[in-house]
């Protein structure tokens, strides 16, 4: 058998739905939200692209099949955010958002607690899910084996009932469509704050209505213009005992599988905002010779920044598809080859959009031009879902010091510990 990165008939099918709803769609996300000061007021007026995203029946790519869903592989949903990140980032992370609020009921939940949340997501209602992790002291040091430090949040268990208490921010979604909460939210928390997370670590679903819940505030951020990033405090919170995902303890295993999920289809939105920065850089290459006598493109060292810039995204592109498909193969328990491609590829889209800046020169510093614009973008990749240096290399060098550590694993398809 050969090593073949052509895509069948299938892929090349959501890849080109998706290319075709960002342009005829997500092209109108910038000059909606272009005038709107009000952070939250940004994120309101993406519902109706959203809504389109959800008849497009991209929510349903997030949940399975016998619960209602259309369940994509990670490649296949790596191939569509590339498209959709390409002419949209925002839009994207609300889906994404979603996908981080429901796959720990999709990986982790009962049958009971799928058929209870899952179906009213493949509806033609906009419902928005989140998850509820970053508390407002930082989220790095979520697995920290010290019991005095890390989250916060307590899930008192009384009865049969759980009781939550707690700040959280930089909640995806959070919000809702309306400042009363998003329709779901998992909540990242401990069930008892004197034992460390190995034997507390839990996840609570909080659904929209509960009493206690409430949206103090809204960041705002000089990019993901439209992303929402709302303050969360649950305060005595009461939701039924059903609501915990597994039992305490559980939840290092399922914080860490969901941030692995998200790192092959972050590494494919960098793709697609890099590519935004080439194809933009590349036309005015070709166009423009700013007073000169030839097109910009016939100097030598403007072809070689763009060869630079194409070789990066074509190098990101592959290693996301890698990921994605390493973790489809590994049953979602793949980490190494996931934290490398959030790292590599978010750190490697600042260093491309640079580039294409210093292309196009200091119009590119302007709002005369997409690339500033980008760049607020990709700044963000490094820092977000889980910061390069707090968590993503921290995993990896946690996985390095294994003992069963092997540094060949991923080339060959298999775990890289314990396998």
């Amino acid at each position: 058998m050969t090593l073949d990165f052509s895509l069948d008939e299938g892929q090349m099918a959501v890849r080109t739905q998706a290319r075709q709803f960002a342009d005829a769609v997500l092209s109108g996300v910038g000059p909606a939200i272009a005038s709107i000061p009000e952070p939250e007021e940004r994120f309101y007026a993406i519902k109706p692209f959203f809504q389109q995203m959800v008849d497009a029946g991209f929510v349903k790519a997030l949940i399975p099949a016998e619960y209602g869903g259309a369940k994509f592989t990670s490649l296949q949903f790596v191939l569509a955010v590339e498209e959709i990140a390409r002419v949209d980032v925002n839009v994207a992370s609300a889906v994404l958002g979603c996908g981080l609020g429901l796959y720990p009921i999709v990986n982790f939940g009962t049958d009971e607690q799928k058929q209870r949340w899952l179906p009213a997501f493949c509806g033609s209602e906009p419902k928005l899910a989140a998850i509820a992790y970053t508390e407002v002291t930082g989220g790095a040091n979520y697995d920290s084996p010290d019991p005095k430090v890390g989250v916060q949040t307590h899930a008192r268990i009384d009865g049969d009932e759980i009781v939550l208490n707690g700040s959280k921010h930089y909640t995806t979604n959070g919000s809702g469509w309306d400042g009363l909460g998003a329709d779901l939210i998992a909540v990242v928390c401990r069930t008892d704050l004197s034992k460390p997370p190995r034997e507390s670590l839990a996840v609570v679903m909080v659904e929209r209505g509960t009493r206690g819940v409430e949206i103090t505030g809204t960041l705002d951020t000089m990019g993901h213009r439209a992303t929402n990033s709302p303050r969360i405090e649950f305060r005595d919170v009461r939701v039924p005992i059903g609501n915990l995902l597994g039992r305490p303890g559980d939840g290092m295993d399922i914080v860490k599988s969901v941030f692995s999920w998200t790192c092959a289809p972050i590494g494919a939105a960098c793709v697609g905002r890099m590519r935004a920065a080439f194809d933009y850089a590349y036309e005015f290459c070709t166009t423009d010779s700013r007073s000169g006598p030839h097109p910009v493109i016939e100097y030598q060292n403007a072809g070689y920044m763009l060869a630079d810039i194409k070789i990066r995204i074509e190098a990101a592109r592959y290693l996301s598809w890698k990921a994605a498909d390493h973790f489809d193969k590994t049953g979602g328990k793949d980490r190494e080859l996931a934290n490398i491609t959030k790292v590599y590829a978010s750190e490697l889209s600042v260093q491309v959009v640079y580039d294409a800046m210093r292309l196009v020169g200091v119009d590119a510093y302007t709002d005369q031009t997409p690339i500033g614009g980008i760049m607020e973008d990709v700044l963000c990749f490094p820092v977000y879902d889980g910061g390069n240096m707090g968590v993503r290399r921290r995993q990896l060098h946690e996985m390095f010091m294994e003992p069963s550590y092997d540094p060949l694993a991923i080339a060959e398809n298999r775990l890289s510990v314990g396998s």
